[in-house]
């Protein structure tokens, strides 16, 4: 038994239970997770596909306040242009508390023993240069998540017939269909199709064996925060560092306070990972701390002149070998893979994700203007409509898994290098940081990819 919408005297689009198949639904999609992937695909699939029913289920109070979480994300340009497309990305900079990406530098700690240059290798990758305004953005969690929120319930509110957010309904379990997916969420309601876009942190996730997926524990700790800089640095700037205990990471801020009602001044996001089993920065105060950092950046990072109190996560990898479980139920953005933050391009993935699932779900037809005669998938029966369903979800993980298991190679290899004989490891790490920098192409490829994918 199924939802079927049936014309009636006070609702013509009324949902109801009935057993009969005269009136076709259109097509149903469920998005468990209301973060910034799963917004992001209701917002972007309300209006490629103008008829279809879309839910958007979260365990959420609907009262709680998104936009003071604030976890640092780095956006890519493809990501900010995504945001621009679904007109959110105006709201965000009015806000004031996003930054540009203009320029990228990536160095590392160690000497590179066989160097013949009088500096250390290292990599600089600018935005006019690549004949770009930006290479990306930084903002907060609660910055990106509040305007895609407040635009998804405005589009609810326009379409209520169609679109629905479920706050306070935790997803308790899929349970495949000959046509479709049931959901479990207070009351089994079948659907087309569902998306799980609810991830969490590695910490939070359950373990996968393959062939379901690879998990590992890198056994390190992410401490972040942030912190105050001098002005020698050039505004914008990222900084990635590779130092003998792990990657650290400083991302650009809007300049303010680094604390509530502290000394406004030029902020960074920071980044620091280290190893658990010795963990040097774990045992010190907060001056110590500071101490410490300065020593760890590139001298042209300027000077950390104060650091807020900082937050450790572990560190780990978590990838679904496939994207599509069986049924109609397929994973996007964390969900489907948690990786180490050494790229800062976790978000990002889950981003091209959203894309490529609605290109491929338009593939189906079912983007098709109102009155098109291709429009006809969107009242296909339910078993022409799970066959369609089905075709774009091969489709769609055709398309996505190079893109994401390049990346996923890159971070991992990343990552588990920092186990790795120091100096052998240090000297092969600089040449190549000195490579890039010395060939064009392969700097324009690894600024291509950091802007929009392996695609």
């Amino acid at each position: 038994m199924h939802t079927v919408y049936r014309p009636t005297s006070d609702d013509p689009e009324r949902p109801m239970r009935d057993d009969t198949t005269a009136s076709p639904a259109p097509l149903s999609l469920a998005i468990v997770g209301a973060g910034p992937a799963g917004l992001s695909l209701a917002l972007q699939a309300a209006r490629a596909l103008p008829q279809a029913r879309i839910t958007v289920f979260d365990a959420r109070d609907a009262t709680k306040d998104v936009s003071a979480d604030a976890r640092t994300l780095a956006l890519s340009l493809g990501t900010v242009q995504e945001l621009q497309r679904m007109g959110v990305w105006d709201a965000i900079e009015v806000s004031g508390q996003s930054a540009a990406i203009r320029q990228v530098h990536v160095s590392q700690q160690q000497p590179t023993v066989l160097w013949p240059g009088p500096a250390q290798p290292e990599v600089r990758i600018s935005a006019s240069e690549q004949g770009v305004a930006r290479l990306g953005a930084v903002c907060s969690y609660g910055t990106l998540v509040a305007p895609l929120q407040a635009a998804w319930l405005a589009a609810v509110a326009q379409a209520p017939q169609r679109l629905a957010m479920r706050f306070g309904t935790p997803v308790r379990g899929f349970k495949p269909l000959s046509n479709g997916v049931e959901i479990d969420a207070d009351i089994a309601e079948g659907f087309d199709l569902a998306v799980v876009a609810e991830g969490g942190v590695f910490a939070d996730q359950a373990r996968l064996q393959w062939p379901e997926g690879v998990s590992r524990d890198y056994e390190q700790t992410a401490w972040v925060g942030q912190v105050q800089l001098d002005d020698r640095a050039a505004p914008g700037t990222a900084f990635e560092r590779f130092t003998p205990s792990g990657p650290a990471a400083l991302l650009p801020l809007p300049d303010g306070p680094i604390t509530p009602g502290g000394a406004s001044g030029r902020r960074a996001a920071l980044v620091w990972c280290v190893p658990q089993a010795d963990d040097p920065v774990a045992e010190l105060d907060a001056a110590q701390r500071l101490t410490l950092l300065n020593t760890v950046f590139h001298p042209s990072a300027g000077r950390i002149t104060a650091m807020s109190p900082l937050k450790a996560f572990p560190l780990g990898l978590n990838a679904h070998r496939r994207l599509v479980s069986e049924g109609a139920v397929v994973r996007i953005g964390n969900a489907a893979q948690t990786l180490h933050p050494v790229a800062g391009q976790g978000f990002n993935l889950g981003m091209r994700d959203v894309h490529e699932l609605l290109a491929a779900l338009q593939a189906e037809a079912w983007g098709a203007p109102t009155g098109q005669a291709e429009n006809q998938a969107l009242t296909d029966d339910a078993d022409a409509r799970a066959v369609k369903v089905k075709r774009a979800l091969r489709r769609f993980e055709r398309k996505r898994q190079p893109d994401r298991w390049a990346l996923l190679a890159t971070t991992d290899f990343l990552a588990r290098s920092f186990t790795w004989p120091a100096p052998i490891l240090a000297t092969a790490r600089g040449l190549g940081l000195g490579a890039v920098q010395a060939l064009g192409p392969v700097k324009r490829l690894v600024a291509r990819s950091m802007m929009f994918g392996w695609r």
